[in-house]
């Protein structure tokens, strides 16, 4: 019988076996991402672009497509910079897109360096005011923040959608997000909310896909279908309370 630590570290492992081979680590689109550049008005041709948390790099390639720009993808975990870096050497991006593995706060890079600072779900790690100083930081003046955060659509939200979000430190709604976001150094340009397509197309159909796969491979593996079982309650859980929150584009420009 396992102890406490035994489980916790089980569950990371099947955690990350499941996350690392989705499309994407979180919600988004192409679609999405065309919109929110569009937002980031009299950016130069070829901008110098810094993906802060960008998991195994979807729409790092997306932005690389969308621009003709640089791009330094920076994310905690090695192993999805690693599958980045595979995807950037088969599609010809090595001149383009440099891939790092480290702490986004912690990074080594040039004060005011950056035209565009884009993040897709990975602020909750540091917080939107930490968040917002180190861009400000990066970006040069008039620069861009184009970022996605979760937020509440409705007040009041059942005790299980809270406690799933018990993590996401000072979640609020998306009117919350915008006076930090003024109060931070920056003018918000414009914000929308994901579409439910953004949540199912990429990753909560794939994710499905791959649990269903994950419970045939573990079939007689009691503690790992006990994890898998966890893991499956987050679609589980958008499917039955995506009117209560959701995921919110906002493009700022540095003042």
């Amino acid at each position: 019988m396992s102890d406490g630590s035994g489980i916790s570290q089980r569950y990371m492992e099947l955690f990350f076996e499941l996350f690392e081979s989705l499309p994407r680590q979180g919600p988004g689109s192409l679609e999405c991402a065309k919109r929110a550049l569009s937002l980031c008005r009299g950016l130069p041709d070829k901008p110098a672009i810094l993906d802060l948390g960008c998991g195994c790099g979807a729409q790092t390639l997306q932005l690389a497509g969308l621009t003709g720009g640089t791009i330094v993808a920076v994310d905690s975990h090695a192993p999805c910079i690693e599958r980045l870096e595979a995807e950037i050497r088969e599609r010809g991006l090595a001149g383009r897109v440099k891939p790092l593995a480290g702490d986004m706060t912690k990074l080594d890079l040039a004060p005011a360096s950056f035209d565009l600072a884009w993040s897709e779900g990975a602020f909750y790690n540091i917080g939107i005011e930490g968040a917002l100083a180190l861009c400000r930081g990066l970006l040069k003046p008039g620069g861009y923040l184009a970022f996605t955060d979760a937020v509440w659509l409705k007040d009041d939200p059942p005790p299980e959608v809270k406690a799933a979000f018990a993590d996401y430190s000072g979640m609020g709604s998306a009117a919350d997000v915008i006076a930090l976001v003024d109060g931070g150094g920056f003018e918000l340009v414009g914000h929308f909310t994901l579409p439910e397509a953004a949540w199912w197309d990429d990753f909560y159909a794939p994710m499905e896909r791959r649990i269903g796969e994950m419970r045939g491979k573990y079939a007689d593996d009691a503690q790992a279908l006990g994890v898998i079982d966890k893991l499956a309650e987050e679609p589980e859980m958008y499917r039955r309370h995506s009117d209560f929150y959701g995921y919110e584009f906002f493009v700022a420009r540095r003042a």
